[in-house]
């Protein structure tokens, strides 16, 4: 679970919660159907209008990706990995690594590694990672995308049930009483489009690109560890190439030990 995601949705419940009891209002008129409807089904139809069906229906995936932390490689753990691959390569020769290529759980590095092994030229492993990566990023850009437009939309329909409750308002006229309810529950549908435009759209998208940016880093660590193998590069020198990943105040620090079952080479 994503403990930061969970929290973050959570506290922001809250803060509005709490707020609207000290400011003396009621949570109870949160409840408002008519601003329910507007706010997240208008939402929901304009990211079906603005994307195609097969990009939206990515959205459990999503929303699993935003609440899970899943288990993955980091670079600590690749350092150590390439450096023991790089001594088997210099001692015994790149086929050696086969054995060790067809343990591996992540489909780029394996890709990668069995490339190396076939005897393909470092200019063509690279084009084709880097290929892949591109693919990816543009992937996860368009997942990001579909929060972030959300985000620009829950908002201005935000502001869009607030005239259609403010057109009811006017009805009512005569009786300052029922005009005053009127007016207050339009400006529900306003809280609505800004609370889950800047509380959870926005932030939504941002999380995304972040995790994207991670795991498009590990795997250009993957890169440069594959290619230097097959330069013949010393094991000091792919630690040292590949420490550069990692924060200075972290290199030293001993990589986390994976549980049985877990890592590249289970």
């Amino acid at each position: 679970m994503d403990k930061a995601s969970v929290i973050g949705v959570i506290l922001g419940v809250i803060a509005i919660g709490v707020g609207m009891i000290l400011k003396g209002v009621n949570p109870t008129a949160l409840f408002n159907p008519a601003a329910l409807l507007i706010i997240f089904a208008g939402t929901a139809a304009s990211v079906l209008i603005a994307f195609p069906l097969q990009e939206v229906k990515k959205l459990p995936k999503l929303f699993k990706i935003l609440f899970t932390d899943k288990k993955t490689t980091t670079v600590e753990e690749l350092v150590p990995i390439f450096s023991d691959w790089a001594t088997i390569a210099r001692k015994e020769g790149l086929l050696a690594l086969e054995t060790h290529a067809d343990e591996i759980d992540d489909p780029f590095l394996k890709n990668g590694m069995k490339m190396v092994i076939d005897g393909q030229t470092p200019e063509f492993i690279r084009d084709v990672m880097v290929e892949d990566l591109v693919a990816m990023e543009e992937r996860h850009e368009s997942s990001a995308a579909i929060f972030t437009q959300a985000g620009t939309y829950a908002p201005t329909l935000g502001v869009l049930g607030a005239v259609v409750g403010l057109i009811a308002a006017l009805g009512n006229l005569d009786d300052i009483e029922a005009l005053g309810h009127a007016i207050a529950a339009a400006f529900i549908a306003t809280l609505f489009g800004i609370f889950t435009g800047y509380v959870l759209w926005h932030p939504f998208a941002n999380k995304l690109k972040r995790k994207s940016k991670q795991e498009v880093m590990v795997k250009q660590v993957m890169v440069e560890g594959i290619l230097s193998i097959q330069d013949g590069a010393s094991p000091r020198v792919i630690e040292d190439k590949l420490k550069i990943y990692i924060p200075a105040n972290q290199r030293n620090v001993e990589p986390p030990v994976t549980q049985e079952g877990e890592g590249l080479n289970a």
